[in-house]
């Protein structure tokens, strides 16, 4: 068992000016559990306060929180996952859609009993919480969640008569059409923000891929997800967006900061990069869910973020879990969601993030977030992406329906479980 009579509590070099030796006292053996968190997750200041906090009140541990990065994390955790556990973590931060590709094969603590019990499960947010599950059971902990919203300039709304941000599909296209000009574009939307396209097809009831069995299948070739594409086609047309190219070729920050785009869909921090390029922007910003098929809730949308997994070769199993309830509860999780301006893991806690606008509307989409197919096999579909290819050529006049059908038995085949 992995015990040290003096323990290092260690943040990270690039957060703390150095590392020190916590002192034993008190007689009692102290135990570390050494917990991987991602890069820019939360604050020097708020990982320094949570930990004095966590070591007051669990006087027997010492937390040693060492920051990663993302590139690379795959390997690195599998690895981690794999080893004997001697100098691995005790817990883990990972993508919300990564935890099916951990779980698989049996290396995470299996944590529905205090996710029921304990931890408040039936409140937790849908697009962190469900693909943490990985055949029926919970090995994710949801602890933050950031969603794309509408940014728009306020001052364009305005001049075109709009007068509050519409709530619904069709009051957004009546808008975006009065919003779009010969000089300014209604919205700019990317051939290939298949994000977006995403909730688009969920808000119609389909799906980007159906488990039947034990066996995943492409679905863009639904009627339904077909309606989906037909929305995202109608809306796109309302600027100049590329159809070939995702959000980010170009980064649709530095489009907006031209001046002469009335919305983008985007998470609600992509603001700062925006009035970091146009100051004059500084006070025209506001920000809105985007809208669904109905004024009575927001559209679906991706819930990005991340969860906390415990590997199943910890020896600091008990630790483990006190950190993990520690983050994701009220105090900490209502604490990190307003320092770094994050949607809370719970439902009801959007009420303490309420007094910022873009993470408020955040958080009134994250009540209808959702997330990718939880197999641990979509991680190739996003490396290979046909839905990106699909989009472009729908865009470009090609026939959806058969696109789809092609679309769709290519995430078939990369979905295959025996598959490479």
């Amino acid at each position: 068992m992995r015990r040290r009579l003096l323990a290092l509590v260690c943040v990270s070099a690039s957060l703390l000016s150095g590392c020190g030796l916590a002192s034993q006292e008190g007689g009692g053996e102290r135990r570390t559990v050494t917990v991987w968190l991602m890069k820019d997750s939360a604050s020097h200041d708020f990982l320094r306060r949570f930990t004095e906090d966590f070591e007051r009140e669990h006087s027997g541990y010492d937390l040693d929180i060492r920051i990663q990065e993302w590139t690379g994390i795959g390997d690195k955790v599998q690895t981690a996952l794999k080893a004997d556990g001697a100098d691995g973590p005790d817990v883990v931060e990972v993508g919300n859609t990564q935890v099916p590709q951990y779980a698989e094969g049996g290396r995470l603590q299996d944590l529905t009993l205090e996710s029921m019990r304990d931890w408040g499960i039936r409140d937790w947010l849908p697009g962190l919480a469900e693909p943490g599950q990985w055949l029926s059971q919970q090995f994710g902990i949801p602890w933050y969640a950031a969603n794309r919203v509408v940014i728009y300039r306020k001052d364009l709304f305005e001049q075109a008569g709009i007068t509050e941000p519409p709530r619904t599909r069709e009051e957004w296209l009546t808008a975006t059409e009065a919003l779009d000009s010969v000089a300014d574009q209604g919205i700019y939307l990317a051939g290939q923000d298949w994000y977006t396209l995403s909730g688009f097809i969920w808000d119609e009831g389909g799906e980007l891929a159906t488990q039947n069995g034990g066996v995943w299948t492409g679905a863009l070739d639904s009627e339904a997800a077909l309606r989906g594409m037909d929305f995202y086609r109608e809306l796109q047309a309302l600027g100049d967006g590329p159809v070939d190219a995702d959000e980010e070729h170009p980064p649709q920050a530095g489009v907006f900061a031209q001046g002469r785009v009335a919305q983008i869909v985007a998470v609600p921090g992509l603001a700062r990069s925006i009035v970091r390029e146009n100051p004059e922007l500084e006070d025209k910003l506001g920000f809105f869910p985007v809208p669904g098929k109905s004024a009575d809730k927001p559209g679906a949308v991706f819930t990005g973020g991340s969860d906390l997994v415990v590997p199943k070769n910890t020896d600091q199993r008990e630790g483990a879990l006190a950190v993990v309830e520690a983050l994701v509860g009220t105090k900490w999780n209502t604490e990190l969601a307003r320092t770094m301006n994050y949607v809370p893991n719970k439902k009801s806690l959007a009420k303490a993030v309420a007094g910022e606008e873009g993470v408020a509307a955040m958080a009134a989409g994250a009540a209808q977030g959702r997330a990718t197919p939880g197999t641990p096999r979509w991680g190739a579909v996003e490396a290979d992406n046909p839905i990106k290819d699909y989009m472009t050529k729908v865009l470009t006049g090609a026939d959806a329906e058969s696109e789809a059908a092609r679309a769709s038995d290519r995430i078939t085949g990369l979905l295959d479980l025996d598959a490479g």
